[in-house]
């Protein structure tokens, strides 16, 4: 029996008062106990096919033009990608969960309390009296994600719909959240609706797959079928995209990359870094306690390399990079730059070594003005670390560093929001080498990025690398990615670098457990 039936659904949306549209001739059922998943790049509809099942999109902006969605249940839920940006940060977790029961059910408050705290052990959270209590920044983002399950699950729905809730977790994470829906859907005999980017995560889960492109439907049928002998090119082309990220296919340039290092030069030395954090008091009179983000760090990066740092969240990651750009003080121990002791110079001598040491953040839309033109965010640096002569000889390495990175010269008048996120982080990326940097840190720069354009950032990042030789720490959570780009690998885990050896070598043959549990951690295409 299918619960859900998409019919022929097309719909058009208002954008910048015009009417565009966005689903066409959209057609799938959804039977019980089935897990279908929806495959594709942004802005294929993915989620905008959910939002419709949901009807959470305005009738303002918003207009069906043709077919229909028949739904033979009770209730519909949702799981959203961000857990942060979905919760209250002013609540505590466990009472908007309540407050959706008592919204929803007849149970009274205690009723309500008690199955919170029932909802919250179904999805493994522990101690969950105490979570209950706890507002959404107390908890990781795992944690975060597995509130939104309970909330989602908190009025029995027939169909549960997850739309990328993997997408910014760790892949240990990932695979725990991954098993956890896969139980609930047994316990409760519901439907699941999951939506993805990521192609190896649907393969792990769903029985179905459906593969959107520009709004409609390219391909759908069985995970087996579809995976291993896809019939349209662009689902072809999303495999081929995938299979060489796992395969580690690279460049010929960096097939042969070891040979563009210089070992006699450590560009960054890192020597007995520590860094210690406060953690936040509940009394005024509790004493104070620290975390230790840094555990006596040491790690060198060799001119030329690409250095890949891996670990799980609040393994102190991006707490190294930031402290390797003195944008974080460290308790003690040192950063060598060129053999100068970061610590010990001047912040005037500081500053005159700043345009060398950049870094690309993971989220290029929050990192870029809103208010500036793509034009005047390049051309800005230059002028602060008095990058050329004048406006002119700026303007035009601005053109031509936009046109080296895939972008053009018309884009100099626009703003972000104008950008997809692939082209915004081809811009944040052009920002960066306005100031002629030798060593850049990578921190998680392509995590938000569909698979097909997260390669094309890679290779980008790769091609520029070789132009104008660069140097990376290349900081992520995805082994994948971290594997293709580097040439060695560090593990990270609570403050200390566990592991480190040539990123195949790591792969093939890790040391530690730790290391184990994270490759076996990375879900496999079928």
């Amino acid at each position: 029996m299918n619960l859900l039936e998409v019919n022929n659904y097309s719909l058009e949306l208002k954008q910048d008062d015009e009417w565009n549209s966005i689903l066409s001739s959209v057609s799938f059922s959804l039977q019980k106990g089935e897990t279908l998943g929806i495959v594709g790049e942004s802005g294929s509809g993915k989620s905008v096919t959910a939002l419709s099942i949901m009807r959470l999109l305005s009738a303002k902006s918003a207009n069906v033009t043709g077919g229909n969605i028949l739904f033979r249940g009770n209730r519909i839920a949702m799981v959203f990608q961000e857990p942060m940006t979905s919760l209250n940060p002013v609540i505590k977790c466990g009472l908007q969960v309540t407050e959706a029961i008592l919204l929803h059910t007849g149970l009274t408050k205690k009723e309500a309390h008690k199955k919170t705290v029932e909802l919250f052990k179904d999805v493994q959270l522990s101690e969950p009296e105490k979570v209950f209590h706890k507002y959404p920044h107390e908890l990781s983002g795992g944690q975060k994600q597995r509130v939104m399950i309970a909330m989602a699950m908190s009025c029995n729905p027939d169909i549960l719909i997850a739309d990328e809730p993997t997408t910014a977790l760790d892949v240990t994470v990932q695979k725990s959240i991954l098993e956890l829906l896969q139980q609930i859907q047994q316990k409760y005999g519901m439907c699941l609706l999951f939506i993805s980017h990521d192609l190896n995560v649907v393969a792990q889960i769903a029985h179905r797959v459906l593969v959107m492109y520009q709004g409609k439907i390219v391909e759908q049928g069985e995970i087996n079928s579809v995976f291993k002998n896809p019939q349209h090119l662009y689902t072809k082309r999303l495999l081929e995209c995938r299979r060489k990220m796992d395969e580690n296919c690279k460049s010929e340039y960096f097939k042969t990359s070891f040979s563009n290092i210089n070992l006699s030069r450590k560009i960054i030395q890192i020597v007995n870094l520590s860094k210690f954090f406060e953690i936040r008091k509940k009394h005024l009179f509790e004493k104070q306690q620290y975390f230790q983000a840094l555990n006596s760090i040491n790690l060198d990066i060799y001119e030329g390399e690409t250095l890949g740092l891996v670990g799980e969240s609040g393994c102190g990651k991006t707490t190294l990079g930031r402290t390797l750009l003195r944008l974080v003080e460290p308790e003690s121990g040192s950063v060598y730059y060129n053999g100068v002791d970061l610590k010990t110079i001047s912040n005037a001598s500081v500053r005159k070594i700043r345009h060398e040491i950049q870094i690309i953040l993971q989220d290029p839309y929050s990192s870029l003005n809103q208010r500036l033109t793509i034009g005047q965010m390049l051309i800005e640096p230059m002028k602060v670390h008095r990058i050329l002569a004048n406006d002119k000889e700026r303007k035009q390495r601005a053109i031509e560093l936009l046109e080296r990175v895939g972008l053009e010269e018309s884009h100099l008048h626009r703003y972000p929001h104008e950008f997809s996120g692939g082209q915004r982080q081809r811009i944040a990326i052009a920002r960066t080498l306005t100031v002629k940097p030798t060593f850049i840190v990578c921190d998680e720069s392509v995590s938000a990025l569909d698979l097909s354009v997260q390669t094309q950032v890679l290779n980008l990042l790769n091609d520029l690398k070789k132009e104008f030789n660069l140097t990376y720490l290349f900081i992520s959570h995805d082994l994948s990615v971290v594997r293709y780009m580097s040439d060695r690998i560090a593990v990270m885990q609570h403050g200390k670098i566990v592991e480190l050896n040539n990123a195949e070598d790591i792969y093939i043959n890790p040391q530690t457990e730790y290391t184990k549990k994270l490759i076996e951690a990375v879900p496999k295409v079928i």
